[in-house]
């Protein structure tokens, strides 16, 4: 992972009004004093590795979209009076959303601190650098507002638990995430593009870059190759080679089309070994017992159901 230089905030002016309503894992606030630095820094690894690649956990429960006044992420505290009003209303839930948002909004080697109404300091680590100019206190772009909102539902697993991801595709400035032929090589399981608008009640769409799972094959990660429904709110879009195209080299899409809207998409790629088949003799938390060969009844791992 690179070094931090952490930088201060500035404060978000009022503007375009989001409310990310999502249900996550546990993420305890980080109290920024010395003797919490090195818990810091192992939270700031678990969700962040080298470049594109990222630990997602993040699960919708729903979708809202009328508290949040976001209109930058600036530098010298994230201190207006409409962000705070929301941290607020559930705390524990606000800093998920905002490591999250974060990561896929500011690049790498940059921090966004706030304090909240307890006086505990969060700090969340950029990443990824979608959306520069938000990044910098400006409006979001609407480039910036698809992007972001393709790389949370990107970070979106069915079961909440955290898994590697390979995150590609191009920040609102048409660059390239960084990557290396040895990631791409780790992850070689081709998964989904994700794409949409949650700014702008457009929703959020996955589809899959490879074929679907069948019935005896299961994931902790379900909403691009999964079955339609299996990660709602998040629609599935069906294959992404009919509705996106590619870049030329035939790593990530460049742009998705739905229901006559273009927009910027993430593309992501997963572990193989994170593809579970029925029969592999090891009972996953993805398969159950029974009498058959399907996720749902499988035998030869799971056993035969005793009630």
């Amino acid at each position: 992972m690179e070094t931090t230089a952490t930088r201060r905030t500035r404060g978000i002016r009022r503007g375009t009004t989001v409310l990310l309503l999502l249900a996550a894992v546990a993420c305890n606030p980080v109290e920024a004093i010395p003797e919490h630095q090195e818990e810091l820094a192992q939270q700031e690894q678990e969700l962040q590795s080298t470049n594109s690649a990222t630990l997602n956990g993040l699960a919708f429960n729903g979708l809202a979209f009328n508290g949040l006044a976001f209109n930058g992420l600036a530098f010298n505290g994230l201190t207006s009076a409409e962000f705070s009003a929301w941290f607020n209303q559930n705390d524990s839930l606000a800093a998920t959303v905002m490591r999250y948002v974060v990561t896929c909004a500011v690049k790498a080697g940059e921090t966004r601190t706030f304090t909240d109404s307890k006086g505990r300091t969060y700090v969340w680590q950029g990443s990824l650098g979608l959306a520069p100019d938000w990044a910098s206190g400006q409006p979001a772009t609407v480039t910036e507002q698809q992007l972001v909102s393709a790389c949370l539902a990107a970070h979106v697993n069915k079961f909440g638990r955290r898994v590697a991801i390979s995150v590609q595709g191009r920040n609102a400035r048409g660059e390239s995430i960084a990557t290396t032929p040895a990631e791409l090589q780790e992850f070689s399981q081709r998964e989904g593009c994700f794409f949409g608008n949650l700014f702008t009640h457009e929703g959020v769409f996955a589809g899959n870059d490879d074929r679907p799972l069948g019935s005896y094959e299961s994931s902790v990660r379900a909403c691009a190759l999964g079955r339609a429904g299996a990660c709602a709110p998040i629609v599935q879009a069906g294959s992404c080679a009919a509705s996106c195209t590619r870049d030329p080299t035939n790593t990530y899409y460049t742009q998705c089309t739905r229901n006559g809207i273009t927009y910027a998409p993430i593309t992501t790629r997963i572990h193989p070994q994170d593809i579970y088949t029925c029969g592999d003799l090891k009972c996953q938390f993805t398969e159950s017992c029974g009498i058959g060969l399907s996720t749902t009844h499988c035998t030869l791992d799971c056993g035969i159901c005793l009630f």
